[in-house]
């Protein structure tokens, strides 16, 4: 594949737009759909059956705001690039990204916002409208935005039925809230119950992406009354950390043993957590003498086979040879408050320092190209 500026962006997210859920859904759900609402004071606020979402923000897009601590309070202060494929494609060749992985707003950032409904037909409609909307106004647009499908958490023969709808409309990854039992009551994620649509995805050959902070729980909570800016930046530097609890499952509960084929993405991790944990967990693991219960792989092993971390700030070259170039994404998290933007591209050149012309290209196109099958 020919490339112009040599960078896969594998973690930036579109903002869902007033109209995507009331055209599709009012007819059969009315004001339970996702909609925007405008209060007293004029600002505007997502709803979906009775839930706000978004800490009563219109939207998420702080990287192309003048003040990246604020995001829109209303849907008329959200910028263009947001939204609008063709302002998104602007800004990406500004920042220098050929091509773009997408995952949600308004949805969540792992579809966590419809794992919560209670209502399983309303959350398979919500999440049906969000992947048809997204081949229909992002992927129809250009061939640079890679599309990937939400799905509902529960019951695992409806989240296989829309795998397999959404791969087949031209979805090229499965995003999943990592926890979902931390959403509401269905059997625990690396249960057997499970298996089935990790077999789908090895089939299909799309790889899971679990998005950091889809799972607030294993964060910090912040202390009560602490000022807005201060809360953002605390939750975005504890956010990428809590993958810890995420990656410690999937391998120890043999969830990647029992999928060989199963490819993992855990999107917005950063690095310098993961050397540390899995230096630890292998550690760990010929300690307690795990081997001799079953495990073919210790977790470095499992990891290096069907994983990968994603950064988009941190110095490269420290964990290129322990955790491996062929195992590191590149992204500039547009258009959210923590992304490289405007300054993505001087962002990569301090971060590849000292790392070889190879793993350069490794980490920033070629793993996306082959995992998402470019």
């Amino acid at each position: 594949m020919q490339l112009k500026y040599g960078f896969i962006s594998v973690d930036d997210h579109v903002q869902e737009t007033p109209n995507l859920w009331i055209d599709r859904l009012k007819k059969k759900f009315g004001d339970r759909a996702p909609r925007l609402v405008t209060s007293k004071d004029g600002s505007e606020q997502w709803f979906v059956d009775g839930q706000m979402l978004l800490d009563g923000r219109a939207a998420r897009a702080g990287a192309l705001m003048a003040d990246r601590n604020e995001d829109p309070k209303r849907w008329a202060d959200v910028p263009a690039p947001a939204f609008t494929p063709a302002e998104r494609l602007k800004a990406m060749d500004a920042a220098g990204i050929d091509y773009s992985v997408l995952y949600p707003t308004v949805a969540g950032l792992a579809g966590e916002t419809f794992g919560r409904l209670q209502d399983s037909e309303l959350e398979i409609a919500c999440v049906q409208a969000y992947n048809d909307w997204l081949i229909d106004e992002w992927a129809s647009a250009s061939d640079r935005f890679i599309p990937q499908c939400l799905v509902p958490i529960w019951p695992v023969e409806a989240a296989i039925a829309e795998i397999k709808r959404a791969v087949g409309r031209g979805h090229r990854g499965v995003i999943l809230p990592s926890l979902p039992m931390h959403l509401r009551d269905v059997p625990h994620i690396s249960g057997p119950e499970y298996d089935p649509l990790w077999s789908v995805c090895e089939e299909l050959a799309v790889p899971v992406c679990l998005h950091a902070g889809a799972s607030p729980e294993l964060q910090s909570p912040l202390p009560p009354n602490m000022k807005p800016a201060l809360a953002a930046a605390v939750d975005a530097a504890t956010k990428p950390v809590s993958s810890v609890f995420v990656i410690s499952l999937y391998s120890f509960s043999r969830v990647l043993l029992r999928h060989p084929k199963l490819r993992l993405v855990l999107a917005e991790s950063a690095l310098s957590w993961g050397m540390l944990y899995l230096e630890w967990a292998d550690h760990q693991f010929e300690h307690d003498g795990l081997a001799r219960e079953g495990y073919d792989l210790t977790p470095l092993q499992m990891f290096k086979r069907q994983c990968f971390f994603n950064a988009w700030y941190d110095p490269v070259a420290p964990f290129t040879d322990y955790i491996g170039a062929d195992h590191i994404l590149w992204s500039a998290n547009l258009p959210l408050a923590n992304s490289t933007w405007p300054r993505t591209k001087e962002t990569i050149d301090h971060c590849f320092k000292g790392v070889s012309a190879e793993a350069r290209e490794r980490v920033l196109w070629r793993n996306a190209a082959e995992l998402y099958r470019l």
